[in-house]
């Protein structure tokens, strides 16, 4: 799998990606640290403001960027993202009020609603081999696990040198760092768009594709059940470990750091399993097995009532609940290790659909328009995730989460077509014989299904145009 960091261009964006990654660790944990020294108890409700702008830019920005992508170079698109995300950082340690905190945030989160779509439909041109491009989807994904677990550790040992607001700095140096790594190497320009229409049409584009194309439609459903299991571990975590199980605050760390430990796992076995089988026969199965963690997570107290307690143990159990079974720990640490490999192994290949799924002048829209819907799928299970906690229980949380899981998996399964060749045989009795299109071929050929400007119908892969697909 390392033999694409051979690809010069490549490596210079994956490093570019990992430094920006890490200074967006830092800046997690500095955020919360001037939320606590603004708003002193109600850090929380600074926090969770601050993530709902995060939300916000990501599904309102994103496809505005994705119409604007083939006019503004990507380069000087990817790096002016980086400089305005650096700034941004540097601002916020001198902020005093939290409405400026709201402010930055909204710029900063802006900025990266422009950079990540864009760079994702970037790489596919730079690799252009699928083989290639399954690979570095494994990296990416490796990209973001070891993020998640190694910029708190980072933040930390930081922290005992240096004062918080300095983590600032270092997160404004990460996309200084990214910018400078672009800015080293030659991006492949994008194939010129056809569209017409204002911004608007341009910028519903991207949405009106993915949901015309049945393996699309799909994968937004089990991006829906990715994020019921993630607002799960990311939301309850804590609780569970520390209220539920009476543990220390270092076993939240290990229980994320399993989450995080089955996603690597999947990523890093994924590209030879992709070599094997196809997507549907992976992502599916993975949905559904995130249904059955979180219906496992909600019968806990059940099953908890039919087993003894774990016994004492005074020495080496200090913090931990003497009335929790003896198998709860090794069981939720389980547990989250399924989440996170079934969540990598429906996110990780996405990249490949969406590739498949639309010719290279519309990556960036569709890139884009799939980044705003996921992120809208986050947006629902955070809030339904914590609410539903702290009203009626974990065991309830996870009971509604393993409802929408559910819900999310049997779409998909009715939205995939089974039958979803590479290839689909189609006619276009509207072209004339020397069309570019047909390639020297009759009317009729076959490529992959996709929507565009020559093929605006599209409501299952069966039926294109109207016609019916060999």
């Amino acid at each position: 799998m390392l033999s694409i960091l051979r690809h010069r261009t490549y490596r210079h964006l994956l490093i570019a990606q990992i430094v920006a990654l890490a200074g967006t660790g830092l800046a997690t944990v500095a955020l919360s640290l001037l939320a606590y020294d603004l708003a002193g108890s109600d850090a929380s409700a600074v926090l969770g403001t601050a993530l709902a702008l995060k939300m916000t830019a990501y599904i309102g920005i994103a496809p505005v960027v994705g119409a604007l992508a083939d006019r503004i170079p990507r380069r000087a698109l990817l790096v002016s993202a980086d400089l305005i995300r650096a700034a941004a950082a540097l601002a916020l340690p001198f902020v005093t009020q939290v409405w400026q905190v709201y402010a930055l945030i909204l710029l900063l989160q802006a900025a990266s609603a422009a950079f990540t779509p864009t760079f994702q439909a970037t790489i596919p041109d730079v690799l252009p081999d699928e083989r290639d491009y399954t690979r570095a989807l494994s990296l990416s994904r490796l990209a973001y696990d070891l993020e998640n677990l190694f910029s708190p550790l980072l933040a930390a040992a930081l922290l005992t040198l240096v004062s918080p607001s300095l983590l600032f700095a270092g997160t404004a140096l990460g996309f200084l760092a990214s910018g400078a790594l672009v800015l080293s190497v030659l991006l492949p320009r994008p194939a010129p768009v056809e569209r017409t229409g204002g911004l608007y049409a341009k910028a519903g584009f991207g949405t009106r594709l993915v949901l015309a194309t049945p393996r699309l439609r799909a994968l937004i459903a089990l991006d829906l059940a990715v994020a019921a299991g993630g607002a799960m571990v990311l939301v309850d975590t804590v609780v569970l470990v520390r209220d539920t199980l009476g543990r220390t605050a270092g076993d939240v760390s290990l229980a994320l750091g399993a989450y995080g430990a089955g996603s690597m796992v999947v990523a890093l076995a994924l590209p030879r399993a992709l070599d094997r089988h196809r997507e549907r026969t992976l992502m599916l199965p993975a949905a559904f097995a995130l249904t059955a963690v979180l219906t496992l997570l909600a019968l806990a107290p059940v099953l908890a009532r039919l087993t003894p307690a774990a016994p004492p143990e005074p020495l080496s159990g200090a913090g931990t609940d003497p009335s929790a079974p003896a198998w709860s720990w090794p069981a939720l640490l389980a547990a989250w290790l399924i989440l996170g490999a079934a969540g990598s192994a429906v996110s990780t290949p996405a990249g490949r659909l969406l590739r498949r799924s639309a010719r290279a002048a519309d990556l960036p829209a569709v890139f884009a328009a799939r980044f705003s819907l996921t992120h809208g799928c986050w947006l629902l299970t955070y809030p339904l995730a914590g609410w539903t906690a702290a009203r009626a229980g974990l065991a309830a949380s996870a009971a509604v989460l393993a409802g929408v899981a559910l819900v999310a998996a049997v779409a998909a399964v009715c939205l995939w077509p089974r039958a979803d060749p590479d290839a689909l045989e189609h006619v276009h009795p509207e072209l004339a014989p020397g069309h570019p299109h047909l390639a020297g071929a009759d009317r009729c050929h076959a490529h992959d299904f996709r929507i565009d400007s020559l093929h605006p119908r599209g409501v299952t892969a069966r039926s294109w145009n109207g016609r019916s697909a060999a």
